[in-house]
């Protein structure tokens, strides 16, 4: 069993939800990515998606394009973000992580390295599961085959346009969890509709077997209890990079940690 699945499910048998943070690898400075990590692991996270900066973001709005702008100009690529992985574990062997970003750095790591490469690389690293937001299941069997080879979990997106067939698309192939974006747009959109939320996660359960975690437009405490009475996990991203891109150097952990903390306490309070 995974590091997510062993995650999700002890926090489920304890009637807890899971906190999962996004950050960008590199950014806001291209040293300090393993020290956030840490941060937000204090602060509560139980499980953390880290982003592989990308030069064409196209699911993410303008703070999250910004992040990924200034780590690429620090010149962070996918052998970095691996890097940064090891470190993150050398001190911490149990909280799952997960690389999220886009098809093109993975397919350009293969090249360079040899079909297949990415995948062993980053489980030997630590990482426990992949998002790629632009791979459908559609067109990504081997893939996701290929990753689940090297023990990580495919992890797939779904959306408020989602039909049947890409839920049980999405179904047969997924594991660690299924991340439901939950509006049309971009990343840091602010119009979170949580009662269209709480009518889409009964529907993808219907097909999905594993927890369902929801994401975008999600920006503090209220907003993240609120699609904690229907949703297994809270992905929380834009928001958390604008607080971390705000802060000093010596700093950024610090903030965080007290942001994470604060979303925690409200997952945590009773309904």
């Amino acid at each position: 069993m995974s590091r997510i699945a062993t995650t999700l499910q002890a926090l489920q048998r304890s009637g807890r939800k899971a906190l999962i943070p996004y950050v960008t690898a590199g950014d806001p400075f291209a040293d300090a990515t393993p020290e956030i990590l840490h941060g937000l692991v204090d602060g509560g996270a139980d499980l953390i998606e880290l982003g592989v900066p990308f030069s064409d973001p196209m699911a993410d709005g303008p703070v999250i394009q910004r992040a990924s702008e200034r780590a690429l100009a620090r010149g962070i690529g996918m052998a970095e973000v691996l890097d940064m992985v090891r470190a993150f574990r050398r001190r911490d062997a149990n909280t799952p992580l997960v690389l999220m970003g886009y098809a093109n750095p993975i397919e350009r790591f293969d090249q360079r390295r040899g079909a297949g490469a990415f995948a062993r690389e980053a489980a030997a690293a630590g990482v426990d599961g992949v998002l790629v937001v632009d791979y459908p299941p559609e067109e990504c069997e081997a893939f996701a085959a290929g990753l689940k080879a090297a023990g990580l979990d495919p992890i797939f997106l779904l959306a408020p346009t989602s039909t049947e067939a890409r839920i049980r698309d999405v179904a047969r192939l997924a594991s660690g969890y299924v991340y439901y974006v939950s509006l049309k747009g971009v990343t840091g959109a602010g119009h979170l509709d949580v009662s269209s939320v709480a009518e889409a996660v009964p529907r993808i359960k219907a097909h999905v077997r594993v927890p369902v975690g929801v994401g975008f437009g999600i920006r503090d405490a209220a907003s993240a209890q609120a699609v904690a009475r229907v949703a297994d996990a809270v992905v929380i991203g834009a928001r958390l990079v604008q607080v971390l891109e705000a802060e000093p150097r010596d700093n950024a952990a610090a903030a965080g940690r007290r942001f994470m903390a604060g979303i925690r306490a409200a997952l945590d309070a009773p309904a």
